[in-house]
């Protein structure tokens, strides 16, 4: 079935979101809110049609919809951390949305989005290593230039021991994070096994019960053409008897003179 013009505009307008989205932008943009805003609004309207698409391709919008409204929520996050556990749940399309990707662009997006957050936690725990490192050499001059030798030795200790306290903290905190994402996926992954299962279940219902349906009408197209053949044969035996009643009735009792 040929696209409707309301899809078309929808499909031209998913492929404007899914570059905008590619692109790095200013915290000031706004066109991609509006844009997505106005892709929800095209994508009920189409729903509503009579010669909507299939509901495969329907769903198939929902999700890159869906994605792009996520991956706005997940831009307003405050921290790097968020935004990564944020990326971590959304779910990309399946299938091009033009006939020149050659992958989806929303995956591209989505390997890109989450790339760039990791890049920040990472640039974010080496600032605070560096601040830490900066911080400790700077006490180590100001020991150097006091008198007290062995107070500087003491003071020394306690800075070392604040600085690798201070490792030992953010190693924790990666380790929890990591452990937060493996966690999620896991979850994310047994609910979607969970999900295909029941999907399988219910076609194997379905076409169990396509096969009864099938088995049953061509039993009652059986029947129903004996029914009919047998209406047939009584109609003949009675047409028949009546004639044969007929020509006795004349024969027994003839023509009054």
């Amino acid at each position: 079935m040929a696209a409707t013009r309301l899809e078309l505009n929808l499909m031209r307008l998913l492929s404007r979101c899914e570059a905008l989205a590619a692109e790095r932008r200013d915290p000031e943009e706004w066109r991609l809110e509006k844009y997505v805003a106005a892709l929800e609004d095209m994508l009920r309207e189409l729903k509503k049609q009579s010669s909507k698409p299939a509901p495969e391709l329907l769903n198939e919008y929902s999700r890159k919809v869906d994605f792009l409204k996520g991956l706005l929520e997940a831009e307003k996050l405050s921290s790097s951390t968020e935004k990564a556990l944020a990326n971590q749940f959304l779910t990309p399309g399946r299938t091009p949305t033009t006939t020149k990707e050659r992958t989806p662009a929303t995956k591209t997006v989505h390997l890109q989005t989450k790339a760039r957050c990791t890049g920040k936690m990472r640039s974010e725990l080496l600032g605070t290593v560096c601040f830490g490192a900066a911080a400790s050499l700077l006490l180590l001059y100001r020991l150097g230039l006091a008198s007290d030798e062995k107070q500087s030795a003491v003071e020394l200790d306690a800075v070392l021991q604040h600085h690798q306290d201070m490792q030992e903290k953010l190693a924790e905190e990666m380790l929890s994070l990591a452990r937060s994402l493996k966690n999620n996926t896991l979850a994310a992954q047994n609910v979607i096994k969970q999900d295909n299962q029941t999907l399988s279940h219910s076609l194997r219902m379905a076409d169990q019960n396509f096969e009864k349906l099938k088995d049953e009408s061509d039993r009652l197209e059986q029947h129903a053409k004996k029914s009919v053949n047998w209406l047939l044969w009584i109609m003949l035996i009675v047409v028949c008897f009546i004639f044969i009643s007929m020509i006795l009735f004349i024969r027994i009792f003839p023509k009054l003179k």
